[in-house]
């Protein structure tokens, strides 16, 4: 394991709530070509602007630049348009498919910053199953690091976001499980550089299994070395 699991990970939890970029599937190099061209198009520096971009929805991440005579819902659709078409290099985080697809599937959601459209076209790319459960950018008034959208995912689910274990990448999605009242599991395997934090980490999806108990709730358990 990345990190040992803490004693507040031996509970079963009643659902697990992922998000997608960088969670489950890897679209770092397709998202940051596509933000890229936009930056450029706008005269931001790209290299300051990409790590800004990450975990947020696209609008948002518009919204927060405040560019003279853009607007940022014209723009985002112009974003998610482009990176529909571009999905080459979108793959599964290790292990994500045999894990996603170990659990009962009224038992977990995605909660994604990326449209639907998107969603599903990076999920169909990274050979990844589409949850009978998600929320996406258009299910939301305000994004991540806002809880809303993990309350949200919650609810669809039927559980309290006290019972659910949030499966996160990024400082905004963090912000927002732990808002919700959810705990964490951080997924590090697209990290270019240590992340600090309090939570429980996981480079692999390989790493872990899952035990279900009579009464359907679901357990974390490392998997052999």
């Amino acid at each position: 394991m990345s990190m040992p699991m803490p004693r507040g990970f031996e509970k079963p939890y009643a659902a697990f709530l992922f998000d997608m970029d960088g969670t489950i599937l890897n679209s770092i190099r397709a998202a940051e070509r596509v933000w890229s061209d936009w930056a450029r198009r706008h005269g931001l520096d790209v290299a300051t602007f990409l790590p800004k971009m990450h975990g947020s929805r696209g609008i948002d991440t518009i919204t927060r630049l405040n560019l003279p005579g853009v607007d940022p819902e014209h723009e985002s659709k112009l974003v998610t348009e482009a990176e529909i078409a571009d999905v080459s290099d979108v793959i599964a985080i290790p292990g994500a498919a045999t894990f996603l697809n170990s659990l009962p599937p009224d038992r977990w959601a995605i909660v994604t910053s990326s449209p639907l459209r998107l969603a599903h076209r990076r999920l169909e790319a990274a050979g990844l199953p589409v949850p009978r459960f998600m929320v996406t950018a258009e299910d939301v008034k305000v994004g991540k690091p806002d809880p809303q959208c993990y309350i949200l995912g919650a609810e669809r689910l039927g559980v309290s976001t006290q019972d659910c274990l949030v499966f996160e990448d990024v400082a905004a999605g963090i912000t927002a499980g732990e808002a919700a009242g959810a705990d964490v599991m951080v997924i590090t395997s697209t990290h270019q550089s240590k992340m600090e934090t309090p939570h429980p980490t996981l480079s692999s999806y390989d790493e872990i299994s899952v035990r279900i108990s009579p009464d359907h709730r679901m357990l974390i358990v490392p998997n052999a070395a």
